[in-house]
């Protein structure tokens, strides 16, 4: 069994966990305890790890299943300071068609001026300018990233489903499922480019949805970059090994694209010419949290949506494989709960932080998966919330 039970036992952890909550500890991550955030966290860490102290002894992980963790340590989290300072600019996002959808993992807007958002429930509602919601389009699947083509078709990775192709007048067809004669296990966000290629991710070809959790769990690279041709109707994988591939984004002139790797808290570049081509490298490492969502500007800025902050029990876990096998054999309501936090960071096409947009205490927004700049504003999905939103952008961005 990988990881074994030997090095660790739930005591140890218990103890660790009662160490690392004391107020002395985690220097970087006081701008965030200033709000009271990493303190709760800790105090839940101690209680969880303290129930899997007593569910472990029970020998619940050596019961076997098809979660095979692996050790890993995680990148040093970088300090909420600097341009990552916490400051309270998301709250000022306003909510779009409160109570009328579910989960909007993505938002896009057409040239119309009207919204599209990819729901829980398989819709892809549309939102007219005068605030009615339309049930445009069921895609019988979970929707995710979508994006438009510039011959108006919006492209939408669905996690059931595969990539598929929206027509204005709703028709659906269904691009691609496979790659290298491998299935789709989530395919989970897209970015088309000028000339109408599609780049988007298989975030786990290994654990579909709805399993992905399993993906954490094991901390293995099961996903992939990939590249859909339309004029070839083929795919070709750009990437693999990746942990799980998430958002994608090209640059302002389309020479590489970014990919982040959300269970690894760090963004990858793509070069797809020049003397890199072919090249995978680190864009961005050590996030301070989950990043789920990005997208281009198409001026040289990159805004990655932050699912969450890093929670100090996924580091404390991270090289203890054992815990996360127990863990991955909890009930779902048992398992640790993301840090309600909204946070987007905007990056430079150098990998530099230029700027952050919060909300500290999640009285807005939080878990933000998407953040689309747009004419109308920065849009802004989530993945449990009854609206999506808009965030008004001063003309420099």
């Amino acid at each position: 069994m990988a990881g074994g039970c030997h090095a660790e036992s739930p005591l140890s952890i218990f103890w660790e966990v009662r160490q690392r909550s004391r107020p002395n500890v985690g220097a970087n991550m006081a701008p965030i305890r200033h709000y009271g955030v990493v303190a709760k966290t800790t105090r839940r860490a101690f209680a969880f790890i303290g129930l899997l102290s007593v569910v472990g002894f029970g020998g619940l992980a050596l019961v076997p299943g098809e979660v095979d963790p692996v050790a890993w340590t995680p990148a040093p989290t970088m300090p909420l300071e600097g341009a990552l300072a916490p400051n309270h600019r998301l709250e000022a996002a306003q909510a779009v068609a409160r109570g009328e959808l579910y989960g909007p993992e993505d938002v896009d807007v057409d040239s119309e001026g009207r919204f599209y958002a990819a729901l829980e429930d398989g819709r892809i509602a549309r939102v007219t300018e005068d605030g009615a919601v339309e049930d445009w389009v069921h895609t019988g699947g979970r929707p995710l990233g979508m994006d438009f083509d510039p011959a108006g078709n919006l492209v939408v990775c669905d996690a059931v489903k595969g990539l598929l192709s929206v027509a204005p007048d709703g028709a659906v067809t269904t691009l691609a499922t496979e790659a290298d004669g491998v299935a789709f296990g989530f395919a989970d966000d897209v970015d088309v480019g000028s000339d109408g290629v599609i780049y988007f991710s298989d975030a786990s070809w290994r654990w579909k949805y709805p399993n992905f959790m399993n993906d954490l769990f094991e901390s293995k690279p099961y996903g992939r970059l990939l590249r859909y041709d339309p004029r070839k109707g083929e795919v070709e994988v750009l990437a693999d090994s990746l942990y799980f591939a998430n958002g994608v984004a090209l640059s302002s002139d389309e020479s590489f694209v970014l990919v982040n790797e959300t269970f690894r808290g760090r963004i990858s570049r793509v070069w797809l010419r020049g003397p890199k081509q072919g090249t995978l490298e680190v864009f961005a490492d050590g996030l301070p949290g989950y990043p789920d969502g990005v997208a281009s500007d198409g001026r040289g800025r990159f805004y990655v949506a932050m699912g969450s902050i890093t929670n100090p029990v996924g580091a404390l876990v991270a090289p203890r494989p054992w815990t996360r096998r127990l863990i991955s054999r909890l009930p779902e309501a048992l398992w640790p709960k993301p840090i309600r936090y909204g946070l987007v960071m905007i990056y430079d096409e150098e990998g530099v932080v230029v700027e952050t947009l919060h909300d500290p205490g999640a009285n807005t927004i939080f878990e933000v998966t998407s953040a689309q700049p747009s004419f109308k504003g920065l849009l802004l999905g989530n993945l449990h919330d009854d609206a999506f939103y808009v965030l008004p952008l001063t003309p420099s961005g």
